[in-house]
């Protein structure tokens, strides 16, 4: 994944439509802009982000939404494993709205993400951890998109066939139960989890 620093303003967070100073307890923002760390910093001095985000903020998300009503609560956590080694835990709460590929309407889906990201320091060093099947690693980054690293993983954990549960499907849908394959975004989401 490659995390790209964007223009932001340090320190301030969104309030419905404003855009305020944090007093008090700056890890707790609701966030306008990105929000940059420096992430090996970060781990090693188990620092803690946390807030809530509008769904809206996330681009590449929106092509798998019907729509981009609400917002979603997301804790960062640094740490260092067990083996010494740096690592970013993310967990992500919502509910977003997916297309049933059965029926085609709407599906609410329960976001409930517990990630674990062990921390590269070098491109040699996350070549080599990539090839553990069961550890999901990441390049360190002095100037890392918490905003970005948050959206790839909503993304790396949609469905990619998403369905109402049996007899949930609306009536008039669709019943071959057949996805219209070219026009789903979720073609575009298997690639994403191929190369990840």
């Amino acid at each position: 994944m490659a995390y790209v620093r964007q223009p932001y303003h340090p320190g301030y967070f969104q309030k419905g439509s404003e855009i305020l100073k944090p007093a008090g307890d700056k890890s707790v923002t609701f966030m306008a802009v990105p929000l940059v760390i420096d992430s090996l910093d970060f781990a090693c001095n188990a620092e803690v982000r946390r807030g809530k985000i509008a769904i809206a903020r996330f681009q590449r998300l929106q092509d798998y939404l019907v729509n981009d009503s609400g917002e979603l609560g997301y804790t960062v956590t640094g740490a260092v494993d067990a083996n010494g080694r740096p690592v970013l835990r993310v967990d992500i709460q919502s509910v977003v709205s997916l297309r049933c590929q059965r029926c085609l309407e709407e599906l609410e889906h329960v976001l409930d993400i517990h990630t674990e990201l062990l921390l590269a320091q070098n491109e040699q060093e996350l070549k080599s951890l990539d090839e553990d099947e069961f550890v999901d690693c990441i390049l360190a980054q002095p100037e890392m998109d918490v905003l970005l690293l948050i959206e790839d993983e909503i993304i790396l954990a949609l469905p990619v066939s998403p369905r109402h549960e049996q007899d949930g499907c609306m009536p008039g849908g669709r019943e071959d139960g057949k996805a219209i394959r070219e026009a789903s975004p979720f073609a575009a989401l298997a690639a994403l989890k191929k190369t990840h």
